[in-house]
């Protein structure tokens, strides 16, 4: 047993922690015997995720074949079954310690989450961990963590979003296509991932990704792997029927990734904004999903969202039609350090124990919601 087990056991009793219980529940709290069984049964699952052997978190990250995603009209599929898009934001995952990431999925999954966003391009708090250098080649030991990132969601069955940004990580587009062939080449075995070709890339500053070079881009995903899934992200807007067209018929983009406004009206908008993109894409003649991948946040703006507003956002997402949605979580903007981080610096603290109470209320709640509908 490693030295952090003890430390991740103390956490045993936050609500946040495994899987819905099974069984007669009342029966169980009734019981002190049963509840230590319960207790015992739980510790073991601990201790099989944190035991596993060091250097890669899947017993195999060369296989990928155990999930499949694809899309059908304006829903996602896995493994050609119907699938919403459930998922969290987990940016700065590659510098993660191993045994952060296997409780971080572990639980993520039995609270009901089947996907997650990871920047293949993260440099933040004076660190980088990008699984490519600027030239866009393969940055080591991080891509390496990429792979066994993958791995590890393909066996959980769950959807893995990698996302390039253009700027200071890549300059301009000869860099942008090598990061394309670097991470398309190196990840081809695994069909549980999709690649975001440019983070809110309509964004005026050194982010823009023209739709001129979204094309050459998605181009060269095409000729170097035809069925892999790609989109390009848009930032901070709703979408206008231009903005549709131009990413379905210009760029080729395969789904639409608005990253809606950030206020306090926005949970209750996001049905009707949903609603609207879907008109706009009969009218382009073209039918993909929308997947909303990165919404509000806490610790963003001067509006601190609470659990209520996450979950009316997402109920929007499904009642408007959507195809996904993300826990979208980040660092502390009024804070000198940034602190807590979240998802955007695991190297200390695992997400999970970085949520504060609210967020917590999200990632036990999201399940049901979903069930809901």
């Amino acid at each position: 047993m490693r030295a952090d087990v003890s430390v991740q056991l103390t956490s045993m009793n936050r609500p946040i922690q495994g899987a819905e219980s099974p069984g007669p529940e009342a029966a169980t709290r009734q019981d002190p015997g049963r509840q230590w069984m319960a207790r015992l049964a739980s510790i073991a699952v601990l201790l099989r995720v944190v035991s596993a052997p060091p250097g890669v978190l899947a017993a195999n990250p060369a296989q990928g074949h155990n999930t499949i995603l694809g899309v059908e009209d304006a829903h996602f599929t896995v493994n050609n079954e119907s699938a919403f898009l459930l998922g969290f934001s987990y940016y700065g995952a590659l510098g993660a310690p191993e045994d952060f990431v296997r409780l971080d999925l572990s639980e993520f999954h039995a609270h009901g989450f089947n996907w997650l966003r990871v920047w293949a391009t993260w440099g933040a708090y004076e660190t980088n961990v990008s699984a490519l250098t600027a030239a866009g080649l393969a940055r080591e030991p991080y891509l390496a963590r990429l792979k066994s990132l993958l791995a590890e969601c393909d066996r959980l069955n769950m959807v893995v979003d990698v996302t390039l940004t253009r700027g200071k990580e890549l300059t301009g587009l000869k860099e942008h296509l090598a990061a394309v062939d670097t991470l398309v080449t190196t990840l081809k075995p695994f069909r549980n991932w999709y690649l975001d070709l440019g983070n809110e890339r309509d964004v005026g500053d050194a982010r823009h990704v023209s739709l001129a070079e979204l094309k050459q881009l998605r181009n060269k995903v095409r000729e170097l792997d035809p069925e892999r899934l790609v989109t390009a992200s848009f930032g901070g807007h709703d979408l206008s029927l231009a903005d549709v067209s131009g990413a379905l018929e210009v760029a080729g983009v395969d789904f639409l990734c608005p990253h809606r406004p950030r206020h306090r009206e926005s949970p209750g908008e996001t049905e009707a904004e949903t609603r609207k993109t879907l008109r706009f894409m009969k009218e382009v003649g073209r039918i993909v999903p929308v997947h909303y991948q990165e919404p509000f946040r806490r610790g963003y703006t001067a509006w601190e969202p609470v659990a209520a507003d996450f979950m009316t956002d997402l109920r929007g997402a499904l009642k408007g039609g959507a195809a996904g949605w993300c826990f979208h979580n980040g660092g502390q903007r009024t804070k000198p350090d940034e602190q807590p981080r979240r998802s955007f610096d695991l190297r200390a603290k695992r997400l999970l124990d970085q949520l504060d109470e609210e967020e917590l209320k999200v990632v036990r709640s999201v399940k049901s919601v979903r069930s809901d509908h």
